[in-house]
């Protein structure tokens, strides 16, 4: 067994009681995206495929906000699998640089292999799965769909993104909707391209149907 197949096995066993939108399926979605992007980029495959497999393995927001959790979990299955260090910092590192926090979040590291996961986890955030998964989670969080009283918060420090209890539709502005012009690929900002409109043609229909327009 190749240590991308132990991988596949260890990530679905931790979130086989996952949220829906941080599940294994999120996770083989972000894999697959990965993977197409890849083919056009000069990288390290196999930092790749395991910083997509394991870069959700403990999300923060559903551990009590331990940032430290996920990339804890990682570095002691690869050291298990007996990784090498140079790889296993290198998966860390996209582990602990992938997340939008607010989207005023600096990274600390750059490298191609992050640049590629992360187009591929943002491509999961936004079109119709992404408007999917970010009703699951409003719903999970028992938020309410849409209060026109409440307003996006355009500026939020990470701390404030990261305890927001804002209305599910204020997430299109706060977060998806900005994703479009923070892809780092040519193959993640197309893809990323028609994913918006298509969030764009949602939401026209919301508000049409949300005030009684048709």
């Amino acid at each position: 067994m190749t240590v991308i197949d132990s991988t596949i096995l260890f990530v679905k066993q931790q979130l086989e009681k996952a949220e829906g939108g941080h599940d294994w399926f999120h996770i083989e979605r972000v894999y697959k995206n990965s993977l197409l992007i890849a083919e056009e980029e000069d990288c390290n495959l196999i930092v790749v495929k395991l910083g997509a497999l394991l870069h959700d393995i403990a999300d923060s927001k559903f551990h009590n906000g331990d940032e430290a959790i996920g990339s804890s979990i990682a570095r002691g299955f690869l050291e298990n699998q007996k990784v090498d260090e140079v790889t296993i910092a290198h998966v860390i590192n996209i582990i602990e640089n992938i997340s939008f926090k607010g989207g005023n979040f600096e990274k600390q590291f750059h490298s191609k292999e992050l640049e590629i996961v992360q187009d591929a986890d943002r491509l999961d955030a936004i079109g119709a799965i992404g408007i999917a998964r970010t009703f699951n989670y409003g719903g999970y969080k028992n938020r309410p769909l849409y209060n026109p009283a409440i307003a996006p918060n355009l500026h939020m420090s990470k701390e404030e993104y990261k305890n927001s209890e804002s209305p599910t539709l204020n997430h299109f502005y706060e977060k998806l909707l900005l994703l479009k012009d923070k892809m780092n690929t040519p193959t993640g900002k197309k893809i990323a391209e028609f994913r918006h409109r298509f969030m764009e043609q949602f939401l026209a229909q919301f508000y049409a149907e949300w005030d009684g327009e048709q």
